[in-house]
Parts: C-alpha cells; sequence; structure tokens
C-alpha cells in the first residue's frame, strides 16, 4: 500500500516516535511506501510532500517536534480546502492517510473520511483532553517538564519568601495543571474546570504563612478563568484558524491580584511552550510506538475512520467522530485531590 503521514496542530514529544514506528512497520512488515505531507493539512493543501524510507525515519524516536514540521491549517475554513486535499491524495495515488493530532487535526480528518478518503487518527495533544482515549503522547512528557520547573520555584520562592504563580498549558483542561501541581506540592492548583475562589486562595497563603511557611506555589492553566469576569485572560481578540483564542496573561493577572490582597511579595512566571519541547520521556516514546503501529494495523485492516486510543493498558481504537465530540475534562473524583491536600481553613 502507499500510505500518506502528517502531523497537524500543536508539536508534541512524541510525534517523531509515531512516524517511526508506522513507517519501520509499514515496510519491514507489510511491504508500504510512505509519503510524507510537510507541515500538516497545509502540506495537503500545497501537495508539498517528502518520500519516508527506513533511512529517513532511522534515529528520529528520541527526537522531539517532527520531521514532517506542522501548522494549525483549517482545510474547513478554506474555499474548495476539502476538495483540493481530496485532488492531492488521489494524484499521490494514495490508499489510505495517516493523520496524527488533536482534535482539530482529527476533525479535518473526520471531514476527508465523510469525503471518501481513507483515513485513521492518531490522538496527540500534551492537553490530554481528547475524548475517548486514558492518555495521549506528549501529555506525560509536558507534566515532567512542568513537574521539574515548579521543583525549582519552591527553592526560590522559598529564599526570598515569595509568592510564584506558575502558569502551564491546558486551554480547556487542567490535566497539566493537577498533574504537575499535585506532583510538585503546589499549595494551590488551579484548572479551567472550576472558577477561581481568589479569596479562597489567598486564605490558603495566608494559613500556610501564619503556619511557618512564608511562600507559596500557586499552579495555574493557561485557560483557567479570571475570577473578576469569568473569562480567559487572551492577547487581545486574535483567534487562530480554528478560532480559537490566543490565551496569554492569567498568572500575570492573579499575580497582582494575590499581591494586592495579602501583601505577600507575588511574581508570575509563564513556561509556555517549554513544555512542548525536547526530547519525550520514555513512557511517551512506548506510548507513541504502540500508536503508531497499532494505526498501520488499522490501515491494513481497512478499519478507516477509527482513532488509535489508549484504555487501561491496552491500545483499542474508536470512530473519530466520537473523540472529537467533545473534550476530556478534569472530573469530580480528580478535583478532590485538589481539595484533599488544601488545609481546613
Amino acid at each position: 500500500m502507499r500510505i500518506g503521514v502528517l502531523t497537524g496542530g500543536g508539536d508534541c514529544p512524541g510525534l517523531n516516535a509515531v512516524i517511526h514506528a508506522a513507517v519501520k512497520k509499514g515496510i519491514t512488515h507489510y511491504g508500504d511506501e510512505f509519503v510524507g505531507f510537510l507541515e500538516g493539512w497545509r502540506g495537503v493543501l500545497d501537495n508539498a510532500t517528502v518520500p519516508l524510507t527506513l533511512e529517513k525515519v532511522d534515529g528520529i524516536l528520541h527526537l522531539g517536534g517532527t520531521i514532517l514540521r506542522t501548522s494549525r491549517t483549517n482545510v474547513r475554513k478554506i474555499e474548495g480546502g476539502i476538495e483540493k486535499c481530496v485532488q492531492t491524495l488521489k494524484a499521490n495515488k494514495l490508499d489510505a492517510l495517516i493523520a496524527i493530532g488533536g482534535d482539530d487535526t482529527q476533525s479535518v480528518t473526520n471531514a476527508l473520511i465523510q469525503a471518501g478518503v481513507p483515513g485513521v487518527g492518531v490522538p496527540k495533544t500534551i492537553d490530554n483532553d481528547l475524548n475517548g482515549t486514558d492518555v495521549c503522547f506528549g501529555f506525560d512528557t509536558a507534566v515532567m517538564i512542568a513537574t521539574e520547573a515548579i521543583d525549582r520555584l519552591h527553592t526560590t520562592a522559598e529564599s526570598h519568601n515569595r509568592v510564584i504563580v506558575c502558569e502551564v498549558m491546558g486551554r480547556d483542561a487542567g490535566w497539566i495543571a493537577l498533574t504537575a501541581g499535585v506532583a510538585g506540592g503546589a499549595h494551590v492548583v488551579l484548572v479551567p474546570e472550576k472558577p477561581i475562589d481568589l479569596d479562597h486562595v489567598c486564605a490558603i497563603l495566608r494559613h500556610n504563612h501564619d503556619h511557618g511557611k512564608k511562600y507559596g506555589i500557586v499552579v495555574v492553566a493557561e485557560g483557567a478563568k479570571l475570577p473578576d469576569s469569568g473569562a480567559q485572560a487572551t492577547r487581545g481578540s486574535k483567534v487562530d484558524s480554528f478560532g480559537h483564542p490566543i490565551l496569554k496573561g492569567i498568572a500575570d493577572h492573579l499575580a497582582e491580584e494575590i499581591e494586592k490582597l495579602t501583601g505577600y511579595e507575588t511574581r508570575s512566571v509563564t513556561l509556555g511552550h517549554t513544555q512542548r519541547g525536547g526530547t519525550p520521556t520514555a513512557y511517551d516514546r512506548m506510548l507513541a510506538t504502540r500508536y503508531g503501529l497499532a494505526a498501520i494495523d488499522l490501515v491494513h485492516q481497512g478499519r478507516f475512520g477509527r482513532l488509535v486510543v489508549l484504555h487501561g493498558t491496552k491500545i483499542e481504537d474508536i470512530p473519530i467522530a466520537d473523540a472529537i465530540s467533545k473534550n476530556r475534562t478534569v472530573d469530580d473524583s480528580f478535583l478532590s485531590i485538589i481539595q484533599s491536600l488544601e488545609p481546613k481553613l
């Protein structure tokens, strides 16, 4: 079979591990030929391709980013975009397409499948918010990076008797904030799923201060809602091609308000794209490899329109339409972890 591969949306540790696994098994076990599209769906629109051979993927498993590069191109917002993609795929004489990406990328995959393209999906998002899978690759790496940063913030905050507000990624789901915040021993963890009670935040910081802890670490997801307006903090009104606002500033805002209400010197730190960069953890390399192997098997089974997912320890698959139907958010059982670790006021 002749198979196309692309990576869409934000870059993510583990993308190359998926490519490596799918191409290696496809060539050595099935005799496949692979075509990589550069820069996600933009490469399909522009017919920008590169051959994916065993030599091309050799040694990429541990590398961060993606050798195919990526973009947030929304084909559905471009007039005639879906039709142009179908034409490009036919022109390359492809028997199937493997699309690696989150809900935005997979929404285009789903539209192409409805247009007759035989495709399968691999779930990718460091936010870990794709519905239908327990874990997306890249999440573990992002959490490890954020946790290490929080560990380091403890020492500098304690040395200066400061409160430090650390902003991590998480547009609509607080999985990174929750996991890194708990693992890093943050005193306050704030997520998009729960409104911010600034009085409660300050009460915790005062309680800790009165009981000998003269500093505080607050971890907040970038998509957490501002306590005064209930809106997300954004960089102006600009949105990306999928209609998402550019999130920026929640940590700065909270730091100013906390210092004003408590009198404690408060600083903010935004980890931003450092959470996306660098080499993937061993867990993400293994998970991404399993996803890549499962994806090429789905292709040869002719089970198109499916997304490979992790359920417990097993790799399974679900309809792509189900995966993009809603976000996987932090539920009450996980929110209770935060509440259980807070002091009784």
